[in-house]
């Protein structure tokens, strides 16, 4: 029998992805209630909101077993003198966009991501302080909610200071409406709808089905919505690898669809597969849809995308071909929107399959990464295959080892110094940059944000050089 007040094997992860751990051993009602209030703190506090009524945007992103803990994070929200709008289950990015849509201060998502179904947490999104774009926090601002969540500063109000809940469910037609405003600009609707694109969409039995279903019937698809009942129970693992979508593989050849998409659970991800049913994978989707972007635009050549260390070189190939450039940041959603804002990017996003288009929202969005490549398809011509065989291929093999005994800084620096002769770049962890032209190979070894763990990431033209790197790193941390 496990010991559900052991969390060692379980631990609660506090990141700048907020807090994520296993039901009932590291997250319960009562970790999600205080997070939420330490979050209103934060918002009062560090963010200079005062002490008035905050309104925050509310969803999950339908797993099953997580009613206790939406009770107890929205239970945290009213006692600490909040308004919560209740989107029930909606994607992170439609909380996002409703947050911008109410006007609200922030937005707080129930979401485990990609994580397996025992696992869940608590996902945060702010305004920018002048009352701008929603996003996730950065660096610092989610350092000081986990600063006040770990020394037990909860914000929680007195009998007056309660909040109040009312519940919306328009979320996916608003996301909706705004992707359909944005995609006009790239390719006209009308010319996408004459495509006849039929589509099938793995949505996991989460909280992207309705925002799919209503994106693709807008743009004339023929919609085979595969696993996007309303259970929350996951037909398969959540995260949109290779190994885990043989269902939609099988289902895009039978049906002799266009294209087929992979959501995860909170629908900030897509993978893609093609008309053969071939699973072309996650780091595709950024490349395709920055081609997407740039293919549209005028002055492309002043563009500047921005994506992180972990991601596909694919991506600075694409823009080359328009004369526009790529900036690299530190993994995480909230740096990649950081360098965005700073050098006002019509795109960014990381090789995960997670795509900021800023024309619909400043958060990693499937809807958006499926209109983007729809348009892509239907501007072009040419089929998802054709379209991915004209973008420089890549291997990308990635690796994980378990953090436990040992220091991860330390881990990292002996990675370097086994690459003397390579370009160095340390913003997190360690990526070695080595060879040019065809022989070019690059890796990168970091401490995860949201698993114990330390990711090894090799990318090359070869599978055999990309494992090679990891195989040499594997030996230089044991």
């Amino acid at each position: 029998m496990s010991d559900h007040n052991d969390t060692k094997n379980a631990p609660l992860m506090l990141s700048v992805s907020g807090c994520r751990g296993v039901i009932g051993r590291s997250i319960t009602p009562e970790v999600a209630s205080r997070f939420a209030s330490a979050f209103v703190g934060a918002l009062r506090e560090d963010e200079g909101l005062g002490g008035g009524r905050l309104r925050i945007v509310f969803g999950r992103d339908g797993r099953a077993h997580s009613e206790a803990l939406r009770m107890g994070a929205i239970a945290g929200l009213l006692a600490s003198g909040c308004d919560v709008i209740d989107l029930d289950v909606a994607p992170t990015p439609t909380v996002g966009v409703m947050t911008e849509h109410h006007d609200a201060h922030a937005g707080v998502v129930l979401t485990a991501s990609h994580n397996p179904a025992e696992w869940n947490g608590l996902k945060c999104l702010m305004r920018a302080p002048d009352g701008g774009r929603c996003a996730a926090p950065d660096a610092q601002r989610a350092g000081r909610i986990v600063r006040r969540f770990k020394d037990g500063r909860t914000a929680y109000a007195g009998h007056e200071g309660q909040g109040e809940r009312s519940a919306d469910d328009t979320g996916a037609h608003v996301h909706v409406a705004r992707a359909l405003k944005a995609v006009e600009r790239i390719a006209p609707v009308e010319s996408i709808r004459a495509a006849k694109l039929r589509v099938v969409v793995d949505c996991v039995n989460a909280s992207g089905a309705r925002g799919a279903r209503l994106l693709l019937d807008a743009l004339g698809c023929v919609a085979d919505m595969l696993h996007a009942d309303d259970t929350g129970l996951f037909p398969h693992p959540p995260e949109p690898l290779r190994e885990n979508l043989g269902d939609l593989c099988d289902r895009v050849r039978a049906t002799n669809a266009h294209a087929g998409f992979a959501q995860d659970t909170d629908a900030d991800r897509l993978a893609l597969v093609d008309e053969h049913g071939a699973y072309i994978g996650e780091e595709y989707t950024l490349a395709l849809c920055a081609a997407s972007v740039l293919g549209a635009s005028a002055d492309a050549g002043g563009a500047t995308l921005c994506t992180n260390l972990s991601t596909s070189r694919m991506v600075e190939d694409v823009a080359a071909l328009h004369g526009a450039r790529v900036v690299r940041t530190p993994v995480g959603e909230a740096n990649v929107v950081e360098a965005m804002l700073r050098e006002g990017s019509p795109l960014g996003g990381e090789g995960n399959g997670g795509v900021i288009w800023p024309d619909v929202a400043m958060i990693r969005d499937s809807l958006g990464s499926m209109a983007l490549t729809l348009a892509l398809m239907a501007r072009t011509g040419k089929p998802l295959s054709q379209l991915a065989a004209g973008v420089p291929a890549y291997v990308i093999e990635k690796r994980k080892v378990s953090i436990e005994g040992l220091d991860a800084a330390k881990a990292c620096a002996a990675v370097a110094g086994a690459f003397p002769d390579a370009r160095v770049d340390t913003q997190d962890g360690v990526r070695i940059d080595t060879g040019e032209g065809d022989t070019a190979a690059w890796l990168h070894v970091r401490a995860s944000n949201t698993e114990p763990i330390l990711r090894l990431i090799g990318e090359a033209r070869t599978s055999e050089r990309a494992r090679a790197l990891l195989d040499q790193a594997a030996v230089v941390i044991r």
